[in-house]
């Protein structure tokens, strides 16, 4: 199966279709460029998409801590990994079919013009050959003609009678010049003739042939060429399909880690004010009054002369007494004074025992000022920081349980820098030893300052620690003593209910009945708007570990030997980089422990 062969008078047409093979490479190589841009455009897209739902924060009480955020931020850390896998697609397309096709199509068309250009030339000297013996045939043609005349002239002169002898031998010297000219158009004619065909026949057997072949050559390399972009295309998201498979199955992970219990325990972690529940609203007694006004002649006269009550009756049995219509009455008289116990004389002269109004007193006016806030959480968010000023070193502005969360921050931070700080003196030791040994290298005299100043702030973190760590035992002695006090509390109030009639009578025990007044608590500030918290940091890369690390220091985060982390923070000098697990727990590894791989089109890497 050959062109030359087969198709050797189709010059013509294998000029069209190798032409049109060029052009349909060239469309594919369009088709390429197009798909790479929206490879790009996608990965451009889901970046600025991540970044968008992926803020920065702006500090360290602002970072997500429930399992759903978390979730959500290491979803939003794989699809970021995604888009880098399309951006590799993209970059892989480009690199090697786009290009590799562009190259090849310029190539093509080199040689397809070589080509035509050798099979134009063929048919040019096969054609100037074909001319050359045209020529020769018609004047051998001609020749011919002219013999023929000068021998009829002949003929006919020697015929004539009336001829001269001289026009006879004339006419017969013309007759040999024409013969003798019409044998050499003939000779010249036959061998043009034999030349046209010799050309002819290597014009069609050899040299048409062979471009031919070259033209189905390349047109076959055409075919081949397509037929591997067709696979590196394909091959270019192959390739990506494990990292991407990854990815999905990093977002899988995220999903399942998320826990509805602990969620709900980061709510009263953060929440949790510390403030006991309001007790129960005393008894007020305003029918003293009645029983000092009432005559003989009342409704309750005989109630109260069927009454017989000592000195010794108990509070109990007042608050007992059921009103008439179901209903209190609304007292009429001015407020009344605090006063002790006392006891109150009706008309028939018995004696009713009237128990002290000061706990109600006590209690109703701790409750105006301090008790309805406490359930009002959104008071307490808007409300104070405007009335109770700025925040105060020791967070007494804030309800026993968030100050102690606080301190104990504060305290974790300040153990940090001092850890810091401790080593950096270390260091500073060591260095001053060496030049102590080795002055060439340095004088030992210059790090005294450095020194210096490590050793005091070392000091000024110690007091520091000293000073929270003993608020933070004030708050938790505080929270103890609550607890402890609130147990008691909902003793005696279960005990109380359970001695309580259906109809809200009373016993007569009086030990159950008397309370004193309520424990006051001091103003509180708003709680800190832990719902706003904004995203963690986006990862720039990945490292592995090449060496296991424990981190038992405080902020640093304990890997295994080939570990993969994420990479959130730059080495920054100090010989430590941030890292983050799978499960969103973040520290500093030390930067000589891992080999670390940056993403290329990272932000702010």
């Amino acid at each position: 199966m050959s062109w030359g062969a087969e198709l050797w008078d189709q010059f013509d047409n294998l000029d069209k279709h190798t032409q049109w093979g060029i052009d349909f490479l060239e469309r594919y190589a369009k088709f390429v460029k197009e798909r790479i841009e929206i490879e790009q455009n996608y990965a451009k897209q889901l970046r600025n998409l991540v970044k968008k739902y992926c803020p920065k924060r702006s500090s360290k009480d602002e970072e997500p801590r429930f399992t759903s955020c978390l979730a959500f931020f290491n979803i939003l850390n794989e699809l970021n990994d995604y888009a880098g896998q399309r951006e590799v697609v993209a970059e892989e397309m480009g690199h090697r079919v786009y290009g590799e096709l562009m190259r090849y199509s310029h190539d093509l068309k080199t040689e397809r013009k070589m080509h035509l250009q050798e099979g134009r030339k063929a048919q040019q000297y096969l054609d100037m050959c074909w001319k050359q013996m045209d020529n020769s045939k018609k004047k051998f043609e001609r020749e011919c003609r002219e013999a023929e005349k000068a021998q009829q002239s002949y003929e006919r002169l020697d015929n004539d009678t009336n001829a001269t002898k001289a026009d006879v031998e004339k006419a017969k010297q013309q007759l040999n010049l024409r013969t003798h000219m019409a044998d050499e158009n003939k000779n010249e004619y036959a061998a043009q003739l034999q030349n046209f065909n010799g050309e002819q026949h290597k014009h069609y057997y050899i040299v048409i042939p062979q471009i031919y072949k070259h033209l189905q050559e390349m047109d076959e390399r055409r075919t081949i060429k397509l037929s591997e972009c067709y696979k590196g295309f394909a091959d270019s998201e192959r390739k990506v399909i494990p990292i991407i498979s990854k990815c999905l199955e990093g977002m899988i992970l995220a999903a399942k880690s998320v826990d509805e219990r602990r969620d709900s325990q980061i709510v009263i972690d953060s929440f949790k004010s510390g403030f006991e529940p309001p007790g129960d609203f005393p008894f007020e007694d305003y029918s003293q009054h009645i029983y000092r006004t009432v005559s003989d002649g009342t409704i309750s006269t005989p109630k109260q002369e069927g009454m017989k009550i000592d000195s010794k009756t108990t509070v109990g049995k007042a608050k007992g007494k059921l009103w008439l219509f179901g209903k209190k009455p609304k007292p009429q008289s001015p407020p009344l004074t605090p006063t002790s116990l006392y006891t109150s004389t009706t008309p028939n002269g018995s004696q009713y025992p009237i128990f002290s109004i000061e706990p109600v007193h006590y209690c109703m006016s701790d409750i105006k000022t301090g008790k309805p806030r406490i359930p009002s959480f959104r008071s307490l968010k808007r409300g104070w920081s405007v009335k109770m000023g700025p925040a105060l070193e020791d967070f007494s502005h804030l309800p026993p349980e968030q100050r102690r969360k606080k301190l104990q921050q504060r305290i974790d931070e300040l153990n940090r820098e001092l850890q810091k700080e401790t080593d950096q003196k270390d260091a500073l030791i060591k260095m001053k030893d060496v030049y102590e040994k080795n002055p060439q290298m340095g004088d030992p005299g210059s790090l005294q300052p450095k020194l210096a100043e490590t050793m005091s702030n070392m000091d000024r973190l110690r007091m520091e620690i000293h000073k929270n760590e003993a608020w933070l035992s004030e708050v938790e002695g505080k929270v103890a003593a609550r607890g402890d006090r609130r147990h008691s509390s909902d003793i005696n109030h279960l005990v109380t209910q359970g001695r309580e009639s259906p109809e809200g009578s009373y016993t007569d025990d009086a030990n159950q009945e008397i309370r004193g007044p309520p424990q006051q608590h001091a103003h509180h500030n708003e709680f800190d708007d832990e719902f706003e918290d904004d995203d963690p940091l986006p990862a720039i890369g990945h490292c592995k570990a090449i060496y296991p690390f424990d981190g038992h220091n405080e902020g640093t985060l304990a890997m295994k030997e080939g570990e993969v982390l994420y990479v959130i923070e730059e080495d920054k000098g100090d010989g430590w980089t941030r890292a983050r697990r799978q499960n969103g727990e973040e520290g500093y590894v030390p930067t000589s422990y891992i080999d670390v791989t940056l993403e290329k089109n990272s932000k702010g890497s």
